[in-house]
């Protein structure tokens, strides 16, 4: 009989967590979880007791580096939540000296780091200055160019309309007075023919 594998979000839903929390202890505690086919995590029951257990260590106020190291006997699921917590407090100074030490390196690191870049920043500011205004300067000459060049376009175009407008009004102009001249004619050869008939 195959095993049951439940989908991050019924795991999340038994073990009483939101689904991140899930996936954030997998990835600091380093727990192997399974995946399927396309790539999405699966959970087994031994998966939802073992994140069941971390749930209620984290409960008691345990912080996820001693639950690391507590994984072991948590997979194997034998201790009490008790037995667990009364290790914990056992936990070898030496273990809590090495973090405070890599912490302490970890400042000195930072501020030389600090220093470095300060006197980085303090030996090419002029420099960066420079460069700055000169690329900042060759960039707004370039948009005003552009924005210059745009409004070239638009007066070019609107006096082509205007162009267009008045040749357009000027030809409706010559067409009226053309059908107006021929009017004329007409009427007057009309008022020659009656005047013969007469």
């Amino acid at each position: 009989m195959s095993e049951v594998r439940y989908m991050i979000s019924d795991a999340a839903r038994l073990v009483d967590v939101e689904a991140h929390v899930l996936r954030y202890w997998e990835e600091e505690l380093e727990l192997p979880i399974g995946r399927n086919e396309m790539g999405h995590r699966y959970y087994t029951e031994e998966n939802i007791q073992l994140f069941q257990r971390i749930r209620e260590l984290k409960e008691q106020g345990v912080q996820l580096k001693a639950i690391k190291m507590l994984i072991p006997d948590l997979e194997k699921g034998e201790m009490e939540i008790t037995h667990l917590l009364a290790r914990v407090d056992r936990l070898p100074a030496a273990q809590e000296e090495q973090a405070d030490l890599r912490e302490e390196k970890m400042h000195q690191f930072q501020c030389i780091m600090s220093r470095l870049i300060s006197e980085a920043l303090e030996d090419h500011t002029e420099k960066m200055g420079q460069e700055i205004g000169t690329q900042v300067s060759s960039h707004v000459i370039k948009e005003m160019d552009y924005l210059l060049r745009m409004k070239e376009e638009r007066e070019d175009e609107r006096f082509k309309r205007l162009d267009e407008a008045i040749r357009s009004s000027q030809k409706s102009r010559k067409e009226r007075a053309l059908l107006k001249g021929e009017e004329k004619k007409r009427r007057g050869f009309l008022g020659l023919r009656k005047g013969q008939a007469v």
